[in-house]
């Protein structure tokens, strides 16, 4: 490891070369990832920083950033995808893994859910009984053989499960994971949830209570998919319609907060509107602010 001036440290591994904003330890830790995730547009990176910078200037918090920004591949291959963030992602995995055993309540901007490739196998690893609140439109439990076209972000629970291996960890057992407010399921995904596999609470009356039912007592580690919203409220690049409200979402903070929050994610928020209107994270943040302690 070599310090280099203005508070930043160059952090070397067999993955290659990050660099880390050097910060004093706090209760919470934020992490904003910049890397590749099977991105198809700047959109969700520009959103991911961002958010960091709104977290950042509302919380007081450093940030340590993971990787640079990148143009997005021109293939959509998940293979390919995958093998280029890989060492993005193990740098991603670390930092995490860094910030968890030093206590913090970590709060994590990413781009795009791929990126839990490396964050949820680090999770299951340090708290294996923790409950895993998956807020998603989809189920993302999908195989590389479950799907004609697979996508990389689509697959990122069954991997930490050990269902197919990306190189970056297993250990979840997917008995501790619930799907919040998944619509728009694939056919793999509707097999383990028929088989009890995987819960889900759908959209609907009383939800932070039902969610509350199936949490039970558990620590809590929370990722939140932008498209889990009714589309319009937040610009995404996946739009799915019959989604929470920012009510909702806030009850549902509400209801989580009184277990104990080990981190939170959130991906899929882009920085612009397709029409090129500018983004603000502003009521997003306002939502979840019950997470963040």
């Amino acid at each position: 490891m070599e310090y280099s001036p203005a508070g930043v440290r160059h952090v070397s591994s067999a993955f290659g070369s990050k660099w880390l904003v050097s910060r004093p330890m706090n209760s919470r830790s934020l992490i904003v990832y910049r890397g590749r995730a099977g991105d198809r547009n700047t959109r969700g990176t520009a959103g991911a920083q961002m958010l960091g910078a709104l977290l950042a200037r509302r919380y007081g918090l450093d940030t340590t950033f993971v990787s640079r920004p990148q143009a997005p591949l021109p293939t959509t291959a998940w293979h390919e995808q995958l093998a280029a963030a890989r060492g993005d992602l193990h740098a991603f995995a670390d930092a995490l893994r860094a910030s968890l055993a030093e206590g913090h309540r970590t709060i994590t901007a990413m781009g795009r859910c791929a990126a839990g490739l490396a964050t949820i196998p680090v999770v299951a690893e340090r708290f294996p009984d923790a409950c895993v609140v998956w807020f998603d439109a989809h189920g993302d439990s999908n195989l590389p053989s479950s799907n004609a076209v697979p996508y990389l972000g689509g697959m990122v629970l069954t991997d930490a499960a050990g269902h197919w291996d990306s190189g970056l960890g297993a250990g979840l057992s997917l008995s501790n994971v619930v799907l919040v407010g998944a619509r728009d399921l694939d056919p793999h995904e509707k097999e383990l949830i028929a088989a009890g596999q995987l819960k889900v609470v759908e959209v609907g009356p009383n939800l932070p209570e039902r969610l509350s039912a199936v949490v039970g007592a558990r620590d809590v580690y929370v990722h939140l998919d932008c498209d889990v919203l009714e589309p319009g409220i937040v610009p995404i690049e996946y739009q799915v319609t019959g989604g929470l409200t920012l009510e909702n979402l806030r009850a549902c903070a509400i209801a989580l907060a009184r277990r104990k929050i080990i981190g939170v994610e959130v991906a899929e928020f882009e920085s612009e509107w397709l029409d090129g209107r500018p983004a603000s994270p502003d009521r997003l943040v306002d939502a979840i602010a019950p997470l963040l302690g």
